[in-house]
């Protein structure tokens, strides 16, 4: 019976990835998890609102929710492109699972403080933000290459709309029979997830070499961010958007209680209204990006939610609230569901994970700073004060940062280019042994040698994203069309590992500067490492 359903599930889902079984309950996983997380996080700023009348407090929830992402992001993104994602997930999704049910009981036996909710809500958030570099990451290894567009597509709508959702139906929970309940239901959305990971195979490790270190992996992937023009385009964007949509999220208990004086129905009405913006923004999202550029795409999201903040601002009409809510979940999904499409669909394999979390670092971060700084604001100057400024703030770093375009990657950006030949050298040196360094001569005619200026310094960022600690070009003063290009790499293992990290289109940009070495002269290449006086002397010989 169970291999019959599940053929006519598949061919439900004919042409989309969730055809793909292993897949299909991961996704379903997937949504399990932010709607759990989104559910704790929003009753825990209701119970919040509950214990003291500060905004303050309220809005540093939110706080204590994201600000693990600083603390665990980067290294979350390293260990999972390092170790076996499934075994990191599982650990995860029981660490959100056994804080978020204690976090339930202590609310309805009456135990639960201020100081209880932040310390339990920032294990949550720890949590949170180890698993998600795994998940998304996890992706590439359940779909076919033909598929992963759409399914990274689907991975980075789902989190948005779960979040989206998830207040909603834990406002309603609420409601209904009471904020502790309501964590105790969200905790058990955490199941889907271990049940889904549970039947998944261990990840071989993706390039060969020496495998790195937790602290060499997050320095690759900050080299990686700092000398990519798309990921920092989206950095950019992402920051821009995140610090100043905070203040929605950090304000809405207090929307709900003072602005619009409701109660925790109320609360979840509106909670309810951006739901459903937010899924209708994600149905939207695939037509959109075939007939629009994802730049478009979210610079339309960012002005929308603006204008939907500013209203919220303007007016005390739970109508017109609800409304602005509508408007500013689609908005909300259009833009950071976009920046995730398009940082995981331009960034290599070997790096994937680590440029997701860089991407949620950047949007925790300005959530968890945007909270705190909105809260004070509103404290300060009241409610609808704090929103208008932050639609104002939005609407001057938009114009500030007009310039960082995002775009989706190509095949050629994520693909691994050619083998290449492996190293003649006799006694091959240990993996800390270093630094190394690389010398490219190239002897170039004279009517080349303006494009070989031109084309070389495109070079630069594919070295040192991919594992260069100095790069520069010289021209030899003795010999007339001679230009040395050198780059240094930290270790032997980190060389073996930059080797194997190119990508066609960093394969693409290096062709064409050899294209114009001189036909007759081959291309020299000298690999050379350092060596220390004190180690070294004895084995090597008097220097």
């Amino acid at each position: 019976m169970k291999a019959p359903l599940s053929r006519s599930v598949s061919r439900l889902f004919a042409s989309s990835p969730l055809r793909h079984p292993a897949f299909r309950l991961f996704y379903f996983g997937s949504i399990g998890t932010a709607l759990g997380y989104t559910m704790q996080t929003t009753v825990a700023a209701w119970v919040m609102a509950t214990l003291t009348p500060s905004q303050l407090m309220v809005a540093l929830v939110q706080t204590a929710s994201t600000a693990p992402a600083l603390l665990f992001g980067l290294v979350a993104g390293a260990l999972a492109d390092i170790v076996d994602r499934r075994r990191l997930i599982l650990v995860t999704q029981w660490l959100l699972l056994t804080a978020t049910a204690i976090l339930g009981i202590a609310t309805l036996a009456g135990l639960v403080g201020p100081a209880m909710l932040l310390a339990l809500t920032f294990l949550v958030g720890a949590g949170l933000s180890l698993y998600l570099p795994a998940q998304a990451a996890s992706i590439n290894d359940l779909v076919s290459r033909e598929d992963l567009p759409r399914a990274v597509a689907l991975g980075a709508v789902a989190f948005n709309v779960a979040r989206a959702i998830g207040p909603a139906l834990a406002g309603g929970i609420a409601a209904w029979i009471g904020s502790g309940s309501a964590l105790v239901a969200s905790s058990l959305f955490f199941i889907v997830m271990i049940a889904a990971v549970s039947r998944m195979k261990k990840r071989e490790r993706g390039l060969p070499g020496v495998p790195e270190t937790v602290l060499s992996g997050v320095l690759s992937g900050l080299r990686y961010a700092r000398h990519s023009p798309a990921m920092r385009s989206l950095m950019i964007r992402n920051a821009s958007f995140s610090l100043c949509a905070s203040a929605f999220w950090a304000l809405l208990p207090v929307i709900a209680r003072d602005q619009l004086h409701l109660g925790a129905g109320g609360f979840g009405l509106l909670s309810a209204g951006f739901g459903a913006g937010a899924v209708a923004g994600a149905l939207a999202i695939p037509g959109q990006l075939e007939r629009r550029s994802l730049h478009v795409v979210v610079m339309s999201g960012t002005i929308l939610w603006i204008g939907a903040i500013a209203l919220l601002a303007a007016n005390d009409v739970v109508a017109i609230a609800i409304v602005a809510a509508c408007a500013g979940g689609a908005a909300w999904v259009s833009v950071l569901a976009g920046l995730s499409a398009g940082t995981q669909s331009s960034a290599p394999a070997w790096v994937r994970a680590r440029a997701v979390s860089v991407n949620l670092v950047t949007m925790q971060a300005s959530l968890a700073l945007g909270s705190a700084l909105w809260g004070g604001v509103a404290s300060a100057v009241g409610t609808p004060v704090a929103l208008a400024a932050s639609a104002a703030a939005m609407l001057v770093l938009l114009t500030i940062t007009r310039r960082a375009r995002v775009e989706m990657g190509g095949e050629a950006d994520v693909t691994p280019g050619a083998k290449l030949p492996e190293l003649a050298i006799a006694v091959e040196p240990g993996p800390k042994d270093g630094p190394v360094l690389i010398q490219l001569e190239y002897r170039i005619d004279a009517e080349h040698r303006d494009e070989f200026l031109r084309v070389i310094h495109t070079v630069e960022p594919v070295r040192r994203r991919n594992g260069a600690i100095s790069w520069r070009v010289f021209r030899d003063l003795g010999e007339e069309g001679l230009f040395v290009e050198r780059f240094i790499i930290a270790s032997w293992g980190e060389y073996v590992r930059l080797r194997a990290r190119s990508t066609m289109s960093d394969r693409n940009m290096i062709d064409r500067v050899e294209s114009l070495q001189r036909a007759d002269v081959p291309l020299r290449v000298s690999r050379l490492i350092g060596i220390d006086r004190e180690r070294d002397a004895g084995s090597h010989g008097p220097l």
